[in-house]
């Protein structure tokens, strides 16, 4: 039986098959991939994450802690400097090896399209059912992890984003540059005068990569962001304005990626909206369009900008974990 007989009005669902897991990552082909790799002339590589321990504390996510390093155990001890005498009196090696906790969208990373979903009439029967991208249910396909059983996989789970990895040529738009690192709502009416200033072409399969300078700011701050501050600095696109969403669905963008929290501003222009995070809601649950939170974009913006280019080779695979709703990610930028 088909999981939906009607979908959101402006979405793709069924567009790539009615098993889809991809979305619009599925605008990343070959000829998407070998277009990314001729940006790379200098051979140069930049680092796109911050440090997986930033932003530090609990400021911005409330429900997402710090990751938590320990060691494990070995024969009843740490397995930190370990001497593997203990095992046998002949060997001189000593090894160490440990775990961690971690929250897989504390940092840099990418949301998965489980991660956000809505109640909507996939039957078209009258009755709201909670779902998510391409119509798979809540409670029936996406299912928290200890319930699942032995086998943790389940549709939509971030692994399928590194099984075709996440590779191609992204565009960088610097709205800091543009706009400073004052609080600024980015609507349609912002970011394509950006684009027409910089003479930025973004094309089918690009990753929009989004400079606003927060990321650098958090790295200031050393893992003690300021409560107030945080919430008020840099540029957010606006998730209310009808124009950027539609232009976000006809450019045909394969993701979108920020060095800000959310990528778009929280809480929503429209106190009386119907959706607590209406980008979230256009690009993960209509359109399939993964979103990265966090990366630190300043240092290849700043480079970009000096050599008068907007496009680079991006690689970004999410970690392999089956059925995990987000991951950590370190981007890789090569010009």
């Amino acid at each position: 039986m088909p999981r939906w007989k009607q979908r959101p009005d402006g979405s793709n669902w069924g567009d790539f098959g009615e098993e889809d897991q991809l979305g619009s990552l599925n605008h990343i082909g070959p000829e998407a991939r070998k277009a990314g790799a001729a940006e790379i002339r200098e051979g140069l590589a930049f680092c796109l994450s911050l440090p997986l321990d930033y932003p530090g504390g609990r400021v911005l996510a409330p429900h997402r802690e710090p990751p938590v390093l320990h060691s494990r155990q070995r024969k009843g001890r740490s397995y930190f400097n370990y001497g593997f005498r203990n095992e046998n009196a002949r060997f001189c090696d000593i090894g160490c090896d440990d775990g961690v906790t971690l929250s897989t969208q504390y940092s840099t990373q990418w949301d998965g399209f489980a991660h956000i979903g809505c109640e909507f009439d996939a039957d078209g029967d009258g009755i709201s059912e909670p779902c998510y991208y391409n119509g798979w249910r809540a409670q029936t396909h996406i299912l928290p992890p200890e319930v699942r059983g032995d086998n943790a996989a389940m549709p939509l789970g971030i692994d399928v984003f590194a099984q075709r990895p996440i590779q191609g040529r992204a565009v960088l738009v610097d709205l800091e540059h543009h706009y400073g690192r004052d609080r600024r709502w980015i609507g349609d009416a912002e970011l394509q005068a950006v684009l027409q200033r910089d003479d930025i072409k973004v094309e089918r399969g690009d990753i929009l990569c989004l400079h606003t300078g927060f990321a650098d700011e958090l790295l200031k701050m050393n893992r003690m962001p300021d409560p107030e501050r945080v919430h008020n600095i840099c540029s957010v696109l606006d998730g209310t304005d009808p124009a950027l969403l539609d232009w976000i669905s006809a450019s045909g963008i394969a993701a979108i990626a920020a060095d800000n929290y959310a990528v778009e501003g929280l809480p929503s222009r429209s106190p009386d909206a119907s959706h607590l995070v209406p980008l979230h809601h256009h690009c993960l649950f209509k359109r399939g369009i993964p979103l990265g939170e966090l990366w630190h974009l300043t240092e290849i913006a700043k480079w970009l900008r000096c050599h008068e280019r907007h496009h680079f080779f991006l690689t970004a695979p999410p970690l392999r974990l089956p059925g995990a709703i987000g991951s950590p990610v370190t981007p890789v930028g090569t010009v």
